[in-house]
């Protein structure tokens, strides 16, 4: 007997339930940036490898689904949308007012291992505002950071941003005699501190120069002393978003290209786990156009992965996704077929539903009535029309109220209109 085939590690199958789920992170991403002026973008899969390894060098190449093309070409799957969109805006910036308020919602690929909240494959946001240097623009950014969060049904209780600002380092650096080609090395490792133990953060310190209490006490009194962050706090508080918001100096997000404001979102929840971060990149643009265009650049990206796994954690957003999904069954309305004659007149009465607009299913072959109401409800349809001998009279059908009206097949669209206009009845959680 041949061996099943089955799906590779890390990736995933959408079943129906699950796209319904993927689709309501898109839709609330997509709503939140809208709302924000920002206009969607999308780029190709498959880029040359060396954009990647131009943007993060080392950082990145152990990560890429990379392979040779029938060209020759050294190409990889994106794990990333940030080098595509400099690259498209070193291109084209010209054509475009300033800033840039961009956003892209796609998949994307990393080689590593699968671990929770983490995959090979996976859906991100990535928000960008190109062409802007000022606080405003930072501010702007972890501000949609915060109605997303609160869009999906999270509150102050669940989460927080923490915020930073690379350039806080600089004078670190300076005073600890970390040499130019030792910082990146050093950033990454304030980056990781908090998750590693702290004899192997010690270990890793002392071999650039410096330590982990000496570390300690310059984030203990850099965080409270705002300095750089001063503009953008006064921006959120101004808001009324200043509750979601602290300053941590330890945020430091680890890649290289960062170059000025940066922040987390956290689970207050468990552990302070990391679910979205970003942060300004003002020499990227200039890095993958060979300094051709300088474009200052800041932004922030959401995998679908880990914020699915927080919303099924948290009860809040959890009842706002249950009764999203259920609201979103296949059809909004069924036609019964009571009388199997009659099916050519309620072939007629489905087309002038789905003309209006309404979501109409109905049994393909005879089907008892019961049968069919079954198949309305595992739908989730909101109503039924009811059909049988006495055509051109039908019973409308409140599947939710049970309520049903006996009327002429010309009245049966505005009553479906109106029982779809009332808001769905969703599931409760215990």
């Amino acid at each position: 007997m041949a061996k099943i085939i089955e799906k590779l590690k890390g990736f995933r199958d959408f079943y129906p339930d699950d796209c319904a789920v993927r689709n309501y992170l898109f839709e609330h991403w997509r709503g939140v940036a809208s709302r924000y002026g920002f206009v969607e973008y999308e780029g190709p899969i498959l880029e040359p490898t060396a954009l990647y390894e131009k943007k993060s060098g080392d950082e990145i190449s152990g990560q890429l689904f990379c392979f040779e093309d029938k060209g020759g070409r050294q190409v990889s799957m994106r794990p990333e949308l940030t080098p595509t969109l400099a690259r498209m805006a070193a291109a084209r910036q010209r054509d475009y007012k300033k800033p840039m308020k961009w956003f892209g919602i796609g998949r994307f690929f990393r080689y590593e291992k699968n671990q929770k909240g983490r995959l090979r494959e996976f859906y991100q946001f990535n928000c960008d505002l190109l062409g802007d240097e000022s606080a405003a623009a930072d501010a702007e950014l972890v501000a949609l950071a915060i109605d997303l969060m609160r869009d999906l049904g999270f509150g102050p209780e669940d989460f927080m941003v923490r915020l930073s600002d690379r350039r806080i380092w600089d004078d670190f650096i300076a005073q600890e005699g970390i040499s130019a080609d030792d910082a990146p090395t050093f950033l990454t490792i304030i980056d990781k501190m908090e998750r590693e133990k702290p004899e192997v953060s010690d270990d890793h310190l002392a071999k650039i120069g410096t330590s982990r209490a000496a570390v300690s006490a310059f984030i203990e009194s850099t965080a409270d002393n705002p300095l750089r962050l001063a503009s953008v706090i006064n921006d959120l508080e101004a808001r009324g978003l200043g509750d979601y918001v602290s300053i941590d100096p330890g945020i430091v997000r680890g890649l290289a290209y960062y170059t000025g404001t940066v922040f987390e979102i956290f689970d207050k929840r468990k552990s302070m786990r990391a679910i979205a971060g970003g942060g300004r990149y003002d020499g990227l643009v200039k890095l993958i156009s060979d300094g051709k265009v300088e474009l200052p650049s800041t932004g922030f990206a959401i995998g679908d992965v880990v914020i699915t796994d927080f919303i099924n954690e948290t009860r809040s957003a959890k009842q706002r996704l249950i009764e999203h999904l259920a609201s979103c069954g296949s059809c909004d309305a069924y036609v019964v077929l009571a009388s199997e004659g009659r099916r050519a007149d309620a072939l007629g009465l489905i087309q002038k539903l789905r003309t209006a607009g309404i979501r109409t299913d109905f049994p393909l072959g005879p089907v008892k009535v019961d049968k069919q109401f079954k198949a309305a409800e595992a739908a989730k349809a909101r109503a039924a029309i009811v059909i049988g001998d006495n055509f051109p009279q039908v019973t409308v059908k409140d599947l939710a109220s049970r309520e049903s009206v006996d009327l002429s097949d010309s009245q049966a669209l505005e009553a479906i209109q109106q029982i779809l206009s009332k808001p769905p009845q969703g599931p409760l959680i215990a």
